[in-house]
């Protein structure tokens, strides 16, 4: 099971994510998105569960939990929508009349 974790403190670590979830069974991954130009976190992570189970329970005792001075929001992760981003990633403009323009 895959859970996303929101709310996140900037100094919270993969470890402390590790640990807090561990307590409610076997943690396979954690994913901590950082910043490409600061290197800090983003303030959400994701955790892999192989259990569903375990992921379940974890998600709600751990959702609105205190975790560095801040209230957790815990879910099960949605999956990525096949379009992608809004705008469809095309890069071109339209000029008036409608002729393509790439830039």
């Amino acid at each position: 099971m895959r859970i996303f974790v929101g709310n996140l403190s900037f100094y919270t670590t993969e470890q402390d994510l590790r640990s807090l979830f561990f307590e409610y069974g076997a943690v396979d991954a954690v994913s901590l998105p950082t910043d490409r130009a600061t290197g800090q976190s983003r303030g959400f992570a994701f955790i892999d569960m192989p259990n569903r189970t375990d992921g379940e329970a974890a998600v709600s005792a751990l959702n609105g939990s205190d975790l560095g001075g801040r209230n957790l929001e815990v879910s099960e992760a949605r999956p990525k929508s096949e379009a992608g981003r809004p705008g469809g990633g095309d890069f071109t403009r339209r000029r008036p009349g409608g002729q393509k323009r790439r830039w």
